[in-house]
């Protein structure tokens, strides 16, 4: 079943592009379009799409406001923000307003295509060029240094091991690149990942390193 999507971009140029995008992926496809926030709210409840694409940056209503006003009428509908700059501000406001995704607008074609997929499937997921900067304006999410003793008596479940690779996981390395930095086996760095996510009582790899870093585990 292909994944129906509403796409929300007020410049011409890059709703071209995108579309021009997904011609190779049949599994997914555009069935409608908006140019600003109060469209994108009409035409959300009119064609109902699993995924909207929201451009933040828009004329008239910003993306977030329009991303909140149609999940308080279709809290079924996911959404991705787009945004062509990293902003904590718009970060935490995209999450607060419901958003699934927060993606900077040059992210590979077929890493964007996984993001959507995953993004149908339930998950949730921040674009890992933000997360370091994030923790580096020490706004959004502060970033503290636990002492060892202090670790331990917070997180004496996680190995000393897995608290390694969900430094790296904060940084946004994948498997392979964990598995590289620590010189394991990629199938050894995919089980420290998902006994992280299990011990930190998440959903994801996402949400395990939103998690670290409010907590200051990293």
């Amino acid at each position: 079943m292909q994944i129906k999507i509403l796409l929300v971009e007020d410049q011409k140029l890059m709703r071209i592009g995108i579309k021009s995008l997904f011609s190779d992926y049949p599994e997914l496809s555009i069935i409608g379009e908006a140019v600003n926030g109060k469209e994108a709210v009409e035409k959300a409840k009119l064609i109902k799409p699993d995924i909207i694409l929201m451009d933040i940056g828009l004329p008239d209503i910003s993306g977030i406001d329009a991303c909140k006003q149609i999940l308080e009428y279709n809290n079924n509908i996911k959404v991705i923000m787009l945004t062509s700059h990293i902003s904590d501000s718009e970060l935490t406001s995209s999450l607060c307003a419901g958003a699934s995704a927060y993606v900077i607008k040059d992210i590979s074609t077929d890493f964007l295509m996984s993001v959507i997929k995953m993004v149908k499937e339930g998950a949730m997921w921040i674009d890992p060029h933000v997360v370091p900067f994030i923790r580096d304006k020490n706004s959004v999410i502060p970033s503290r240094q636990l002492s060892r003793s202090a670790f331990k008596e917070h997180h004496s479940n996680l190995t000393q091991r897995e608290y390694e690779v969900l430094k790296l996981v904060v940084d946004g390395q994948s498997n392979s690149q964990i598995a590289k930095t620590l010189t394991i086996s990629e199938h050894t760095a995919k089980a420290h990942v998902c006994n992280i996510i299990q011990k930190l009582v998440v959903d994801d790899r996402t949400q395990a390193a939103v998690k670290a870093l409010k907590e200051g585990l990293v």
